[in-house]
């Protein structure tokens, strides 16, 4: 499922996790932790991997199209902010 959020939006949640909350990520969906951070804006594909985020210049950092919400959506029940 698709979903477009601005980048501020996307980092505000990456933010307001608890400790270890990217680790806990990455264990349940079998990924390396660096390419969880990826999916939060980070850019580190050496010892992460791409996770199908495009990216478009706008306002409030851009606007940024999400392939799969898995990963939002488990973020944002770990940061309290489901919806």
């Amino acid at each position: 499922m698709e979903k477009r959020i601005t980048f501020n939006e996307l980092r505000k949640i990456k933010d307001s996790l608890p400790d270890g909350s990217i680790r806990q990520i990455a264990q349940e969906f079998e990924l390396r932790e660096e390419t969880v951070r990826n999916y939060f804006g980070g850019a580190n594909y050496t010892d992460g991997r791409a996770v199908g985020i495009h990216m478009e210049p706008g306002p409030n950092g851009g606007i940024v199209l999400l392939d799969d919400t898995a990963i939002l959506e488990r973020a944002q029940q770990l940061a309290g902010t489901a919806v």
